[in-house]
Order: C-alpha cells, then structure tokens, then sequence
C-alpha cells in the first residue's frame, strides 16, 4: 500500500509540462528547446519544488493539474515506483 509516508516522490522525476493559468510561480518554471513551459528540475533530476527533506511537495496546494491528476498508488505511480532507472528527458 503507498501512502503518504512511504512515498518516495519518484513522480517528482518526470517532466511536468504546464498548460494555461497553471499558477505555478515562475520562479519555478523553465522554458523547453520545444517551447513548452515546464517545472524547473534541479541538476539531478529533481523538480524545484519538492522539499527533499520531507519529500513534500512546497507548492501543493497551487502544484499543477499533471500533478494532481497523478493519483498516488495508481498505475502510473506503481510503474514509475518499479522503474529501475530514474525517468530521463
């Protein structure tokens, strides 16, 4: 069972892209070579918003609608938790 307290943010590894009013301060955001605005990711992968310490999100309630959708102990949140290597690119 995933919870709250065994959760080990592996979702907080993907390319999270923005779309519209996403509320996300910018800050936080990075501009792709595409285009696309998305969450700014730390050099080792990490997104710029997760507190490391905790493994909290620091802007969960305004975090984007892709992160919200991203439904802890769903199918996708169980694939990224079983994947051997960090998400690239």
């Amino acid at each position: 069972m995933f919870t709250c307290d065994t959760c080990e943010a592996n979702c907080c590894r993907l390319q999270v892209l923005l779309i519209g009013d996403h509320g996300v301060p910018e800050v936080m955001t990075d501009w792709t070579d595409w285009g696309g605005q998305v969450m700014h990711r730390r050099d080792d992968g990490w997104c710029t918003a997760l507190d490391r310490a905790t493994m909290l999100c620091t802007i969960y309630a305004r975090r984007p609608q892709i992160c919200r959708d991203f439904e802890m102990g769903g199918s996708e949140c169980i694939d990224e938790r079983s994947s051997p290597n960090p998400p690239e690119d």
